[in-house]
C-alpha cells in the first residue's frame, strides 16, 4: 500500500496478533502475510509470502511470555526482512522484555535490557517503537529512533469518567513510580499518595508506611506493569487498613503470571484496569480485570510516522 509516497506494509508475529488487527484497521493497511514454522528441535524459521523490496516494513511482536521464544521469532523477522532488502525495518513492541533489568542492581549482574537493544540493533531495526518503558533511560541504549508511547492517557480518560464527583488519591506502589503517579493525578485533579515499601527479594515486598492522605478517599494504585500482584495487592490492604473507601489498580503492562488473578480476585481491590500491550488468554481476563486498547493510538502513531508527523501530540489526555 502506498502511503505519503512510501510504500508500507505491516506484518504480525505470534505473540499479539489482536492488537496488529487493531493497528491495521485504525492505519487501513491490511497485515500482510508471513508464516512462522518451528522446526521438531524448536528452531524457528520465517517465511515472508510478499515482496518486501524498498517497503517501509512495520513488524509487531511483543516480547512477552515466552519472551525467549518472541524475541528469537522478532529477531529472525528482521534479519529476513534485511535480506528482503525491506527499505526501513520498523518495530512495534507493545511491551519491552527484559526492562526491568535495566541497571546493575548488584556485583555481577547483567543489563539485559542494552543486550535486548544490541540485539535488535544488530539484527537490522531502523526503529522501535514501544510503550511504557519500565525505565526510560532504556531509549539510551539504543542508536536508531525509538518513540516510547504512553497509555497514561487512555487509563486517565477511562478513571475520569468512572470516578467522576468521587474524592479521589493516586497511589505509587513506590517510589519509583511517582512522576506516573503525578501524571494521572494531574489529568484527575486530584492529589497523590505513595506507598514505601522494600522488596527483600525479587517479586516480593513489604509496605513499611503510607505517605499521603487516603482515608475516606478512593483510591487509584497506578504503576507501568502487574506481575504476580504481590506489590499491588499488598498496597491495597495498607490503604484499606487506612481508611480508603474504594480500591482500584491500573497499570499498562498486565503480565500477570501465577498466582496474580487469584490474588486480584481474593483482594480488596475492586476493579484492575491494563491495557492489551500483552495478549491475555482468556482465563486470565477474570471478573476484576478491565482491558482497554491501545492499538489505536500505536496506529495512529504508525501513520504519523509515516507522514513524517510529530507523534508526542499522541500523548496528551
Amino acid at each position: 500500500m502506498f502511503i505519503n509516497n512510501k510504500k508500507v506494509k505491516i506484518f504480525a508475529l505470534s505473540s499479539n496478533r489482536p492488537i496488529a488487527e487493531e493497528i491495521a484497521a485504525t492505519t487501513g493497511i491490511p497485515l500482510s502475510n508471513c508464516i512462522v514454522k518451528r522446526f521438531a528441535d524448536g528452531e524457528i524459521s520465517i517465511d515472508i509470502a510478499e515482496t518486501v523490496r524498498g517497503h517501509e516494513v512495520f513488524v509487531v511482536q511483543s516480547t512477552s511470555h515466552p519472551v525467549n521464544e518472541n524475541l528469537m521469532e522478532v529477531l529472525i523477522m528482521i534479519d529476513a526482512l534485511k535480506r528482503a532488502s525491506a527499505h526501513s525495518i520498523n518495530i512495534v513492541m507493545p511491551y519491552y522484555g527484559y526492562s526491568r533489568q535495566d541497571r546493575k542492581a548488584s556485583a555481577r549482574q547483567p543489563i539485559s535490557a542494552k543486550l535486548v537493544a544490541d540485539l535488535l540493533q544488530a539484527a537490522g531495526a531502523t526503529r522501535v517503537i514501544t510503550m511504557d518503558l519500565h525505565a526510560a533511560q532504556i531509549q539510551g541504549f539504543f542508536n536508531i529512533p525509538i518513540d516510547n508511547f504512553v497509555a497514561m492517557p487512555i487509563i486517565a480518560h477511562y478513571f475520569k469518567e468512572k470516578l467522576m464527583g468521587k474524592d479521589v488519591v493516586v497511589v505509587s506502589p513506590d517510589h519509583g513510580g511517582v512522576t506516573r503517579a503525578r501524571m494521572l493525578a494531574d489529568f484527575l485533579c486530584c492529589p497523590i499518595a505513595i506507598i514505601d515499601k522494600r522488596r527483600p527479594r525479587p517479586n516480593v515486598s513489604e509496605v513499611m508506611h503510607v505517605i499521603g492522605e487516603v482515608e475516606n478517599r478512593v483510591a487509584v494504585i497506578i504503576d507501568d506493569m502487574i506481575d504476580t500482584a504481590g506489590s499491588i495487592v499488598n498496597a491495597a490492604n495498607a490503604l484499606h487498613e487506612r481508611g480508603a473507601t474504594e480500591i482500584y489498580a491500573a497499570c499498562t503492562h498486565a503480565i500477570l503470571t501465577y498466582p496474580a488473578n487469584d490474588r486480584i480476585e481474593e483482594s480488596c481491590i475492586k476493579q484492575c484496569v491494563v491495557t492489551n500491550t500483552i495478549c491475555l488468554p482468556k482465563e486470565k481476563l477474570t471478573p476484576k480485570i478491565t482491558q482497554l486498547s491501545v492499538g489505536p493510538l500505536l496506529g495512529k502513531g504508525i501513520l504519523n510516522i509515516i507522514h513524517d508527523e510529530s507523534v508526542s501530540v499522541l500523548f496528551k489526555p
